[in-house]
């Protein structure tokens, strides 16, 4: 094609515009290239949703601590919890911890 018929095609005409070039231009670098684009805020997104989760996950195992923590004022259930997780035994007592093997 001759640039003259090119001139005369309305899409170039709307392109080539000085606003419209200027407009894309600014498009294209507020979406790729600033320090503020689009790509960094998704990742700005993803990550908070992240932390909420995260949020979420531990605010739950605070109210199970918590609740745990509750039990464990009677003595009786301060040594069950000592004896299941740690292991603790009386004197002149001997514990078997028995290890299933589970194949999945």
């Amino acid at each position: 094609m001759k640039l003259k018929e090119l001139r005369n095609k309305r899409w170039f005409k709307i392109l080539s515009n000085k606003y419209v070039l200027l407009g894309l231009i600014f498009a294209i670098w507020m979406f790729f290239l600033d320090s503020n684009s689009w790509f960094i805020h998704h990742e700005l997104n993803q990550e908070i949703n992240e932390l909420r989760e995260n949020k979420e996950y531990y605010q739950k195992e605070i109210s199970h601590d918590k609740a745990i923590i509750g039990t464990l004022g009677d003595s009786i259930e301060l040594e069950k919890f000592a004896r299941q997780k740690y292991y603790m035994k009386r004197p002149n007592e001997e514990i078997y911890i028995i290890e299933y093997d589970t194949v999945d």
